[in-house]
């Protein structure tokens, strides 16, 4: 694999790292005193007059439009130096959409994709083993197609040897001994990974995806040993005794190789001078989803610290949290973000968010008014260039795929 082809499957597997009570203790919020993140307001007048249903139906279509005018002549979505996620990433936003289907172009697709499968049951090419076989489970699992059943049975069988437990041993000879080490129920890049192939709250929440699309119940040995993991990485001090840990209630990126733990927005010190690590929003939606799919309920203390960081630092204009990292990484990963936020508030299951100030928002509505207002003439989004979002397919991608999560829950 060159060092193109690593440098870009490594880039966009960073940027899904971009992937309680409400009276918790903010230490260090999004928000901290003296800068407020910007917030997306309630639905003008204007906007409220065309329905937001019919809103997100006519930029579905036009994102989707383009996305079937960008398959390449092998019948991929991804240039030569891609990996194949990029085409699963395409075919789990088009087979959504009952009149494609059935389709013969989305069809050539799902072969296309297919041929990526390896005897082991991976689906990936060259690295980042984890990272694609759990994208491509997911977009074979929503094709509802029995054809595809063996395929997905093989790639959740590999997925699940890739987590992070005493049984399986790392690239470099790293082991579990038991279930108290940061790593255990975590997933990693696979393959080639970044550092010692240490796991990350990234690829555990795409891993988790791909189990649940795959219909896996949430008492299932996987899930059960990633709350595990997922908890470790949570700012949450009453039900995580890791040393970096605050108590404001939002999640982080990853144990670190060194098991000191990880976050791209950065880290800070208290006034006691305890080294702490910043939470930031597409982790800490990816968190919360991730202990949903595990089976905690609304109830469970862990769940309700995520959703009031979520309330306390609502906003659909940056990534909240990377700012205090450095104020130029706010936008990095933005449609990631918008994804990451629609499917886990979908996942939740409650259409209002109440932010600090008291303002409800209908995070529905709100998510199509900001997603349908970056849309391009052609149909496309594209982002930032940092993490590949300046890549109008990947980018459209996920547009489309936050507006289909805000539709469904809105009901169509």
């Amino acid at each position: 694999m060159s060092r193109k082809s690593i440098a870009f499957a490594l880039g966009i597997a960073t940027l899904m790292g971009l992937g309680f009570s409400a009276a918790a203790a903010f230490t260090e919020s999004a928000t901290t005193p003296g800068e407020t993140a910007q917030q997306a307001g309630p639905i003008t007048a204007a906007a409220a007059k065309q329905d937001p249903r019919e809103q997100a139906r006519q930029s579905i279509a036009a994102g989707l439009k383009y996305l079937l005018s960008q398959q390449k002549p092998d019948n991929t979505w991804q240039n030569p130096h891609e990996p194949p996620g990029i085409t699963a990433i395409v075919l789990k936003a088009l087979v959504r959409d009952p009149n494609l289907r059935n389709d013969a172009q989305v069809k050539r697709g799902y072969e296309a994709l297919l041929k990526f499968q390896l005897d082991s049951g991976g689906i990936y090419k060259d690295a980042l083993a984890s990272y694609n076989t759990a994208i491509a489970i997911s977009a074979l699992a929503m094709a509802d197609n029995p054809e595809y059943k063996p395929a997905i049975v093989k790639a959740v069988a590999y997925l699940k040897s890739l987590q992070w437990t005493d049984s399986i041993q790392g690239p470099k000879g790293e082991k579990v001994v038991d279930a108290a080490n940061p790593w255990y129920g975590g997933w990693g890049y696979g393959g080639q990974s970044r550092g010692a192939g240490r796991p990350d709250l990234s690829n555990t929440q795409m891993a988790m995806d791909a189990l649940k699309d795959a219909g896996l119940p949430p008492d299932d040995p996987a899930f059960k040993a990633a709350a595990k993991f997922v908890s470790r990485l949570q700012n949450f001090s009453e039900t995580n005794d890791r040393p970096w840990v605050g108590n404001d209630g939002g999640f982080v990126y990853g144990p670190a190789d060194t098991g000191t733990g990880e976050s791209l927005a950065g880290e800070y010190t208290d006034a006691d001078g305890k080294r702490l690590l910043r939470s930031y929003g597409s982790m800490t939606y990816a968190g919360l989803k991730s202990m949903v799919y595990a089976g905690l309920t609304k109830e469970d203390p862990r769940v309700t610290a995520a959703w009031g960081w979520i309330s306390h630092n609502w906003t659909l204009d940056e990534n909240p949290g990377m700012r205090l990292g450095k104020p130029e990484n706010a936008k990095y990963g933005l449609y990631y973000y918008l994804q990451t936020l629609a499917k886990t508030l979908a996942v939740y299951g409650d259409p209002t968010i109440t932010d600090p100030q008291g303002m409800k928002h209908n995070w529905p509505a709100e998510v199509v008014q900001k997603v349908s207002s970056l849309q391009r003439p052609d149909g496309s989004w594209a982002g930032d260039k940092k993490w590949y979002e300046d890549n109008p397919v990947l980018a459209t991608a996920y547009a489309v795929t936050a507006l289909q999560d805000a539709l469904d829950a809105m009901g169509k």
